[in-house]
């Protein structure tokens, strides 16, 4: 009782991180004759560091004379995605004209000069939003030619209407200006309004490239990959249907000789290790957390594509964040209950620390992420430097909601589905795991698992690498969900497979070897961010390399628990299957 005004605090506050769509009048997308209408200066930046951004005003640019409007952060996800809203002081009104109005005049000085010229030699852009569309523009140039930079000095924006929402704007920059010491340099801009038959819920639409994503190469891979599904679920089901009737035949068959001739034989297989393929695997809290963390991902990763389908979430300034962080929040039961319940299963008895484990395993490899890569932001100056305000938020995010809801689903999943009901009892003295060819080790099943599950999501991985690290809108999620099903079913058919070989050799530490072996994908994901890094993009800097990295590492390690858990859990339904089948003397 003491800490629900805390919990509802906190449920506040994840309510309000999708709270965009009324925060402010803008927001309302509706407009009278007249009514004002804000132009927001986001931030600015090298075009090929897209994570490396700076406030707009961190350039000596000028605001207008307008009076400025106080700006927080509307959500959660807007702090974290390092968006710097900050009124730009222009004039505009709804369907009103505004002709070249000079905003301000600069005399350059010696710092003003080499901060322009550095912007311009490393091609910087600007951002700025109006009625929620973004806007970009480029801060100048250098003359080929004579080897002077130049700045754009003139923003021009045509901005069409269709009754009274905006539906599209365009930015032009004119009037070049050289950068010199003690020039006197005069910014301007003018508004064009002009109406247009876009409706406005299409007005997303210009910025997104259906030439690219749904480019034949994208249907040939989602082809290719389905395809592939249905020649490794019909090859290994053969495969495992005539081995399988082997085995049974070839245990029935010895279960009619007498002992003595079963002693003399040359028994082998899988059957040998039925008194240990039970067995509580070693390491087995972190075993469960990762697993109850895995069915919590897999659960988020549904939702947002879902909801993405259905809200066109790319529409609305950081609401595919803000999705996930919610969802993520409220999953958390799941984690709690599959994970505990696994745990009790397997004989555990910290279960407090499994559920601490559950509940902050994802949570502090994130955090301790961003922390690490805060640290060099605040170096930089940049805007994707975290603040004191926003990381007080998401630790009570997890400590009072998080926390919270995993013990509930960790005392469910303990009471209602914890009691061992193994098809086999498990021998007391552990059985020495023969010698076995080097390829049937456990290391070499689990970096050959993961290559069909990486081939067959490969492609996808540069789409959606592309629409994150430049600037592209990824918006096919429907590709995504058929992606993300087809890597299921190969992760659960080739770890089957990888599992029956393994104990059939006669070695029982099948959970650990599933569980990795489908992870495995996330190495040939992480190898593969390599190859894009120094391949198909032009990132430079500290700063951009450490962001990238850095988040890869996350992206790859989410998805190996992903996969991991997806392998385990139809290799565990597998092993039960074919034990509960045999009559085991």
């Amino acid at each position: 009782m003491g800490t629900s005004p805390v919990f509802l605090i906190c449920l506040c506050l994840l309510s309000s991180i999708c709270y965009v769509s009324v925060s402010a009048d803008e927001h309302n997308h509706k407009y009278n004759d007249r009514e004002e209408v804000v132009l927001w200066m986001n931030t600015v930046g090298p075009y090929h560091n897209r994570q490396e951004t700076y406030a707009y005003f961190s350039l000596p640019f000028c605001s207008g004379a307008k009076s400025s409007i106080s700006h927080y952060h509307e959500t959660l996800s807007e702090a974290l995605q390092g968006v710097e809203l900050e009124f730009s002081g222009y004039e505009m009104e709804f369907k009103t004209d505004v002709p070249r109005t000079v905003i301000c005049m600069v005399k350059l000085t010696e710092e003003n000069v080499k901060a322009f010229k550095y912007a311009v030699m490393n091609e910087y852009w600007y951002q700025m939003y109006i009625d929620g569309l973004p806007i970009w523009g480029k801060v100048g140039e250098r003359d080929e030619n004579d080897g002077k930079y130049y700045i754009h000095t003139h923003k021009k924006f045509d901005i069409g209407y269709n009754g009274q929402q905006i539906v599209d704007i365009t930015l032009t920059t004119e009037m070049r200006e050289e950068l010199k010491t003690d020039a006197k340099i005069k910014f301007s801009y003018e508004v064009n309004w002009k109406p247009s038959k876009i409706e406005f819920k299409n007005r997303f639409d210009k910025y997104l490239d259906p030439n690219f994503f749904q480019h034949r190469i994208h249907w040939f891979s989602i082809f290719n990959s389905f395809m592939m599904v249905i020649f490794l679920v019909g090859l290994v089901s053969m495969i495992l249907m005539r081995t399988l009737r082997k085995d049974y035949a070839r245990y029935s068959k010895d279960e009619e000789v007498d002992d003595m001739e079963r002693d003399l034989g040359d028994e082998y297989g899988w059957k040998q290790v039925h008194g240990d393929v039970f067995r509580s695997p070693p390491h087995a809290l972190l075993f469960s957390a990762l697993v109850g963390a895995g069915y919590q991902l897999i659960s988020v990763v549904f939702c947002v594509i879902m909801f993405a389908i259905v809200g066109e979430l790319y529409t609305e300034r950081g609401s595919m964040l803000s999705t996930a962080i919610f969802v993520y929040a409220a999953t958390s039961p799941i984690n709690g209950y599959f994970g505990g319940s696994l745990y009790a299963r397997l004989g555990g008895r910290l279960w407090i620390r499994q559920m601490l484990a559950s509940a902050f395993t994802v949570p502090v490899a994130v955090c301790g992420t961003a922390f690490f890569i805060n640290f060099i932001a605040i170096g930089y100056h940049a805007s994707r430097a975290i603040p004191f305000g926003t990381m007080v938020a998401v630790t009570c995010i997890c400590l009072f909601v998080i926390l919270p809801l995993t013990l509930v689903g960790t005392v469910v999943g303990r009471n209602l589905d914890g009691q061992p009901d193994f098809p086999c009892r498990v021998n007391a003295v552990p059985r020495p795991i023969p010698e076995k060819k080097w390829y049937m080790e456990p290391f070499i099943i689990v970096l050959l698992g993961g290559v069909l599950p990486f081939g067959s999501i490969f492609i996808e991985m540069y789409f959606i690498f592309t629409s994150f690290w430049a600037y592209k809108i990824y918006y096919v999620y429907g590709f995504m969900l058929l992606v993300f099903t087809i890597l299921t079913v190969v992760t659960v058919c080739v770890t089957i497979v990888c599992t029956y070989f393994l104990l059939n050799a006669e070695d029982y530490r099948w959970q650990w070897t599933s569980f990795m072996a489908a992870g495995s994908t996330s190495i040939y994901v992480y190898a593969y961010s390599f190859y894009y890094f120094f391949f198909k993009t032009k990132m430079f800097g500290l700063f951009q390399t450490a962001f990238y990295f850095g988040y890869m590492a996350l992206f790859s390690g989410a998805l190996g628990i992903i996969c991991g858990t997806v392998g385990y859990v139809g290799t565990n339904f597998f092993v039960r299957k074919i034990y509960s089948n045999v009559k085991i003397d």
